[in-house]
């Protein structure tokens, strides 16, 4: 296993990863060695209360033979700062980055963390010249775990008994599928009555809002988020060296799906030992559809503009971490 960029997200998932035990060794790269020996040294301190793993801070040598390598390199995202104006300063980052990851190791996945995720995602995937399904982005992993731990909350359910997703950018533009959200296999229309309430839809979009700028308002109280994101990062590991075939909705290269093209953001996939091996077309609201498209539309506008971004952007003072 490797990972790249040992700040606050890369650590998070390096610490889950740790604990949940399921790697035999992981690489820690950074710009900064110093920072990744410290993580490193600190990792394995702990080792004897875990289950035996290899752990070093190496370069990208090193990451020949890793089966995954997790990317969160990159600048953090300031209060007040949209993921997408992060992109010029993380484009940069991502083009040197990917290709030394796959110049030493062109048989394994790339999963990418850093914001914003979808452009990221995208660029990686071109710059790598892997198959779309090797390249993976957390996309709205995060959003969709924040869905239904609200939804949970709301319907006093335990979270992992909501079945919900959000899909499209991980952004301002993400879209949550009402259509098809229910808990324990009802829908959310007809589960309200069971807890003596009516369902209410103008109170499902603000919980949604409440989703939608989570980030916003944990970022302004503690500067970022990464704990979350780090078991988020974590899961689709899991499914990847597992081979589960776990349906998470990661950000991958849509080929077509709700007219949508050359362009990454996220839908429930069917993620294995492979990646992604199936994008999972579900049966959308014209609302929801059209929503998806617009979220699409939003992303190229910006991807119209890649090339003067990528010439342009500076070179970030802290490339060691990243925000979601």
């Amino acid at each position: 296993m490797g990972l790249v960029g040992t700040g606050l997200v890369g650590s998070s998932f390096a610490y889950a990863l740790i604990i949940r035990g399921i790697a035999s060794e992981l690489v820690l790269v950074d710009a900064n060695m110093d920072k990744a020996v410290g993580e490193m040294m600190d990792f394995t301190h702990g080792l004897s209360f875990t289950r035996p793993m290899k752990i070093t801070a190496g370069s990208y040598e090193d990451l020949a033979d890793a089966q995954v390598v997790v990317i969160a390199a990159g600048a953090s995202q300031k209060p007040g700062e949209s993921r997408l104006n992060l992109l010029a300063r993380n484009a940069r980052i991502f083009r040197t980055v990917v290709p030394e990851v796959v110049r030493r190791n062109p048989g394994g996945i790339i999963v990418i963390a850093t914001n914003p995720v979808d452009i990221l995602t995208f660029i990686s995937q071109k710059e790598s010249g892997l198959a779309p399904g090797r390249v993976i982005g957390s996309g709205t992993i995060l959003d969709t775990s924040r869905f239904r731990f609200m939804l949970g909350q709301y319907y006093g359910v335990d979270a992992r008994s909501v079945h919900a997703y959000i899909v499209g950018e991980h952004g301002d533009s993400e879209i949550p599928l009402w259509s098809l959200a229910n808990i324990g296999g009802v829908r959310l229309q007809e589960f309200a009555p069971l807890k003596n309430r009516s369902y209410n839809q103008e109170e499902m979009d603000r919980l949604f809002l409440e989703v939608r700028d989570a980030a916003y308002e944990i970022i302004k109280r503690k500067g970022s988020t990464y704990y979350a994101i780090g078991l988020g990062l974590l899961s689709i590991v899991e499914a990847i060296v597992g081979d589960h075939r776990s349906v998470l909705s990661v950000s991958t290269l849509m080929t077509g799906q709700y007219g949508v093209r050359d362009i990454c953001l996220s839908l429930p996939c069917v993620v294995g030992a492979n990646g992604v091996e199936e994008v999972l077309t579900l049966n959308l609201s014209q609302e929801e559809e059209n929503g998806f498209r617009n979220s699409a539309a939003k992303l190229r506008l910006t991807l119209g503009g890649m090339e003067e971004s990528l010439e342009s952007a500076p070179r970030p003072e802290d490339p060691d971490r990243g925000a979601l």
